[in-house]
């Protein structure tokens, strides 16, 4: 209760909420039967962040999306529908979200900045959410209750939390790579003493997904869907890339003068001097631009979903019951009703 509490605190979240909480009451649960549903979903991910875009000024949105950078995202969910007209779903997917500069096609504008930054990463993607869906074309149906052959669009929102890593891939002086966790590293001085404005990016963040879709049922027990959600975060840092660049000298002043730590930290955190191209700069110094704090970062996924149909559960006030659905061709069903 004092997480839920604190959550309702925090000003960004408050139009999300409303909007959530508006929906958990626009049902009237005293009639209709609850049903349950569940599902699993899959399709392709991406991320709308600091690296790669495309020719031009960077910019938000599908603009700079990358195709290259696409990856698969998939989970399993469970749905309770009180209404016809209102469905809520409770969600886990799992993916990963890779982003790098290296992509870019040259055209001679101001991506060749981003190109010569150099910088790359990928990171593994877990995620949870409760959502609402709300289907607006149910109240022009003649039977709200019979979905066989019907398609229905919807609009969700919900709120979530999800888990991130960044990595970057470090190559020794052997010609060894190896992928490395970016966050302990500090790459713009976050947690420094030095930049006490930097705090600490945290990996578990809030999310607040909302999108559009469709399903079609072939039977009242099975349906396909397609939908499109995008998530809006609270942190800039999905690719650990978001302010300016800092002197090295803060990395051996913060880690120690011969750690290890401090030398692979400068190096992961600016790649500008390894870019191969003709001309090229000898690397990006302390205070440049590295990244863009107006906008935090976002990812998106396209799910194909096939879900079905468990039973119905009556409202509290009835007596206790499930309604198993049986197939019967050419006319309206009618549930068997089993007592407790």
């Amino acid at each position: 209760m004092t997480t839920f509490l604190c959550l309702i605190g925090y000003g960004r979240l408050r139009p999300y909420l409303t909007i959530v909480i508006g929906l958990l009451f626009l049902h009237n649960s005293s009639h209709g039967q609850m049903r349950v549903e569940a599902g699993v979903t899959v399709g392709p991910s991406n991320i709308l962040g600091d690296l790669g875009g495309r020719y031009g000024r960077g910019m938000t949105f599908v603009k700079d999306n990358n195709i290259e950078m696409t990856r698969i995202m998939s989970g399993a969910y469970v749905s309770f529908a009180p209404t016809p007209h209102l469905v809520f779903r409770a969600a886990v997917n799992v993916g990963r979200l890779e982003g790098a500069d290296s992509i870019i096609a040259a055209k001679g504008g101001h991506e060749l900045t981003r190109m010569e930054r150099n910088l790359h990463f990928r990171s593994p993607l877990a995620e949870a959410f409760l959502a609402a869906e709300v289907y607006p074309t149910v109240w022009l149906e003649g039977n709200p209750t019979e979905t066989i052959r019907k398609i229905r669009p919807y609009f969700l929102i919900g709120m979530g939390l999800f888990r991130f890593n960044p990595q970057a891939q470090y190559t020794d002086i052997n010609g060894a790579s190896t992928w490395v966790d970016l966050q302990p590293l500090r790459t713009e001085g976050q947690g420094m003493a030095a930049f006490p404005d930097r705090k600490e990016y945290k990996l578990t963040q809030i999310n607040v997904p909302y999108g559009i879709g469709l399903r079609y049922f072939f039977s009242e027990s099975f349906y396909l869907g397609m939908e499109i959600v995008n998530r809006i975060t609270f942190t800039d840092y999905i690719d650990d890339v978001s302010n300016t660049y800092i002197p090295d000298h803060h990395f051996y002043d913060h880690f120690g003068t011969s750690s290890f730590e401090a030398e692979l930290a400068a190096k992961m955190a600016n790649h500008s001097n390894l870019t191969i191209r003709a001309n090229t700069r000898s690397g990006f110094q302390g205070n440049e631009l590295r990244g863009d704090n107006k906008e935090n970062d976002s990812y998106y996924s396209m799910n194909l979903r096939i879900g079905i149909r468990l039973r119905g559960i009556q409202p509290s006030g009835s007596p206790r019951r499930f309604v198993r659905y049986k197939r019967r061709t050419g006319q309206t069903r009618c549930p068997h009703v089993v007592i407790w």
